[in-house]
């Protein structure tokens, strides 16, 4: 076991353990402390602990007694950072249908209530109230998708940016490690967190009556101001098209937003980090242990799951239209190199309790790495907020052979007996009738993957049937994916394996009717599936859907779009999915009849095995009264 001074502090005795008076920056975080490089507040941390500072980090803080915990460490000389932790804090305790959760898998032991309900804003004003004079820094998912005007779904309102609801003085959005280091290279020369107003990837508030600061690097695009979205959703919906393009450009434009009496101004974003880089963030003196701390209170279920897992890549160019991670991560791929990646591997090899299986081998989508424009100046000039959607954009290299090279060198590591690829992997990039660029790494890729590298069953997410849908989605047709079962059976069979395909679909998504909801049951079922997991379709902000579900319009061509709102609405669709449920049969019967599709009662209702069954016993029977 490391030594507890390996982890940064989280008590006061660890910081005077170290002989430090006073910390330069201390982070407050929503998640209990993990120092492993999937854990966000770990990541920032050691970053600035690589830049020389004294850094301390106080997780899940009690905000409902004195408020000692926000006082442990006093004031820091730079400034507090905030963090709501992996996870946007409303999706963490909420269902899609706003029911509390019961467990929290970022917390020892699952338990619940442990943070605060918008946690960056509770812990900032907290904060502001007791050192006013100190600056704040936010960051994390929850401060990213919340950067602009959004739609908040539990308040069923629409929010102005974050730092207007909770007070703090700049905003990093995205993954934070390159605007942090010039963060902390300014301040170390005595620039105060206000002043920092030339930093890429940031957003702050500026007096709107004062002259917005001079960048003559960046062109200035003016969005719609808060107030004028809350007057004209139409307004709303047009400024998401600019503020999705702008954030996935590699030139992009700084954007303005009217507010009360303050501009917001977001800076755009850095470029892709490069292999130097992002191994640098992975590299870093990670424990990969939840700090000793925790020791008496039980596992934390998120490590659980990811404690023998190695994360290749960052970023996805999907562009699915429900989906944040193009909004945080951006669609740009950026990928680690496979010595900084097989060096992690060792790591885990040698962890005490590692039995020889590596639980996954992925990234946002698993099969993405190392995959970017072949040229960059055409990728310098994109807007598309999708690589693959409507088709698979000309520029993008899609050859799946680094893949299947480094998941060859892993499994070649004698301590390594199997290295799963659990993250989930886009289909549609393994089907040449779709990925038509195919240079004979798919097949390759494919068959490396299903002989060797799938845990039991493969997740995929065509997420729905119908074409319309799909489309607003930004998912190829569903006729792709029955091109890749096929493929994947075909592959089972020949390695003589048994591992079922599990699809993941979403009801309720904007464009989706009652129709295709019924169509989408009887064509898995008529595929042999039977669906026990499905996702109800939750609106986050910054996601197309979100703003589809809001104001009923595209925001790309304001057009009306059909949205299943209410409660009742979203029953029906999610219905559907337990068509083999015995208490939903007549619902569904009636409903089928009420939309004249008599048709699909036969194919979801009635079980042809046992129909069949039946006309044999019928036939027996018939035989013998005829003898």
């Amino acid at each position: 076991m490391a030594r507890q001074s390996a982890w940064l502090p989280i008590t006061k005795k660890e910081v005077e353990t170290r002989g430090w008076e006073q910390l330069d920056v201390i982070i407050i975080s929503g998640d209990a402390y993990v120092d492993h490089p999937a854990f966000g507040t770990a990541v920032i941390g050691r970053i600035i602990e690589s830049e020389g500072m004294k850094v301390g980090i106080i997780p899940q803080p009690n905000w409902r007694d004195d408020l000692r915990d926000f006082k442990k460490f006093g004031r820091p000389k730079y400034f507090f950072g905030v963090t709501s932790g992996c996870m946007d804090t409303m999706v963490n305790h909420y269902t899609a249908s706003k029911r509390r959760r019961s467990t929290d898998a970022y917390t020892p032991k699952g338990e619940a209530n442990f943070r605060p309900d918008y946690a960056v804003t509770a812990y900032t004003k907290i904060l502001k109230e007791l050192y006013p004079d100190v600056p704040v820094l936010i960051g994390g998912i929850e401060a990213s998708l919340r950067r602009v005007t959004h739609y908040d779904y539990w308040k069923n309102e629409l929010f102005p940016n974050i730092l207007t609801l909770c007070g703090a003085d700049l905003l990093v959005y995205g993954m934070g490690e390159m605007p942090l280091r010039q963060i902390m290279a300014a301040v170390k020369e005595g620039y105060q967190l206000k002043d920092l107003t030339h930093i890429p990837q940031t957003a702050y508030l500026h007096p709107r009556k004062a002259e917005l600061p001079m960048q003559e690097q960046w062109e200035d695009l003016v969005l719609s101001s808060h107030e004028r979205c809350l007057r004209n959703k139409k307004a709303f919906a047009a400024n998401f098209k600019h503020i999705e393009q702008e954030s996935n450009k590699v030139q992009a434009r700084r954007l303005i937003q009217g507010v009360a009496d303050h501009n917001l101004v977001i800076n755009p974003p850095f470029p892709p980090m490069t292999e130097t880089e992002i191994d640098t963030s992975f590299d870093l003196p990670y424990t990969r242990l939840p700090h000793p701390k925790y020791d008496k209170r039980g596992a934390i279920p998120a490590y659980e799951m990811i404690k023998f897992s190695i994360n290749m890549h960052r970023g996805c160019f999907g562009g699915c239209s429900f989906c944040t991670i193009s909004a945080h991560q951006g669609k740009f791929v950026a990928s680690r190199s496979e010595e900084s990646i097989l060096k992690e591997v060792d790591k885990v090899t040698q962890m005490p309790d590692f039995k020889g299986y590596i639980s996954d081998l992925g990234g946002p989508s698993a099969n993405m790495y190392k995959m970017k424009g072949k040229v960059q100046e055409i990728c310098d000039r994109c807007v598309a907020p999708s690589c693959i959607h409507p088709v698979v954009c000309h520029n993008l290299d899609t050859s799946h052979k680094p893949m299947t090279d480094l998941y060859r060198k892993v499994d070649a590591n004698p301590k390594v007996k199997k290295a799963f690829v659990s993250s989930g992997i886009r289909y549609d990039l393994l089907v040449a009738d779709y990925n038509k660029k195919n240079d004979g790494s798919l097949d390759e890729y494919m068959d490396q993957l299903v002989n060797r590298h799938v845990c039991g069953r493969l997740k995929v997410a065509p997420e729905h049937t119908s074409d319309e849908t799909l489309k607003t989605m930004r998912k190829p047709s569903f006729k792709h994916f029955h091109t890749f079962k096929k493929k994947f059976e075909q592959l089972n069979k020949k390695h003589g394996l048994n591992q079922p395909l599990i699809p993941y679909f979403i009801s309720s998504h904007p464009g989706s009717t009652d129709e295709e909801m019924a169509n989408l049951a009887a064509e898995t079922k008529e595929m042999g599936f039977r669906l026990e997991q499905v996702q109800d379709f939750t609106p986050t902000p910054m996601t197309v859907a979100t703003i589809i579900y809001y104001t009923g319009l595209h925001p790309y061509t304001l057009k009306p779009i059909y949205t299943a709102r209410s409660k009742k609405e979203k029953q029906k669709q999610h219905m559907f999915f337990f068509w083999h449920k015995r208490e939903n049969y007549t619902q569904i019967k009636d409903k089928l009849r009420n939309m004249g599709r008599e048709d699909l009662i036969e194919k979801l209702l009635h079980d042809k095995k046992k129909a069949k069954k039946r006309e044999i016993i019928k036939s027996r029977s018939k035989k013998r009264r005829n003898k």
